[in-house]
């Protein structure tokens, strides 16, 4: 049985998208959804879906070994970014190196580093006039966007797509990619 653990601080398109792919699969488990936005809607997919999910406050996370540790008692495969947006710290890069996962809305290097998720990502893809743009499906270190990649999708950027459109075709991406990557790297 392998093991999966989410981190999710927003709607949680993703992280349903992974349990829908996965559901089916008696091999992949989602041991839980860790969260830490006490409203996000994560919550609800996760309640709906009957996913374990946690919120989890800043401190657990980045200033104790508490969250670190109650993941590590999961013993996960790995642990998937699905639009999680705090930096991960180093504890957790040194504990499961190549294990954690995220997904970014831009090709990297581009339009990657702090600050840089969703519609400001978009923006800036737009404001640029760039004929395509992708995600990026990478390893996580102790830099924002900095691990290395394993896995790029295209889509093209035209002169009338306005920064919710792109949106649309990014998304389409992540739906299409991110859970089946999981899967090649689980199967690894």
């Amino acid at each position: 049985m392998k093991r999966i653990v989410l981190l999710a601080s927003g709607s949680g398109s993703n992280v349903e998208n992974i349990a829908n792919y996965f559901k089916d699969n008696p091999l992949v488990t989602i041991a839980t959804v860790l969260t830490n936005k006490r409203d996000a809607k994560v919550i609800d997919r996760c309640n709906r879906l009957n996913i374990n999910a946690l919120y989890f406050n800043r401190q657990s996370f980045s200033k104790s070994d508490c969250l670190l540790n109650i993941i590590k008692g999961m013993q996960p495969d790995l642990i998937i970014l699905a639009g999680f947006l705090l930096k991960i710290p180093e504890n957790f890069v040194a504990e499961f190196p190549n294990k954690i996962v995220n997904i970014h809305p831009a090709l990297l290097p581009k339009y990657g580093g702090k600050g840089m998720y969703g519609m400001h990502v978009h923006n800036a893809v737009k404001n640029n006039n760039e004929t395509e743009t992708g995600i990026t499906i990478h390893y996580v270190n102790e830099n924002y966007d900095e691990g290395a990649i394993i896995h790029q999708a295209k889509t093209a950027v035209i002169s009338t797509d306005t920064a919710e459109d792109i949106a649309q075709k990014i998304h389409a991406l992540e739906y299409e990619h991110f859970p089946k990557v999981i899967d090649q790297l689980l199967s690894n």
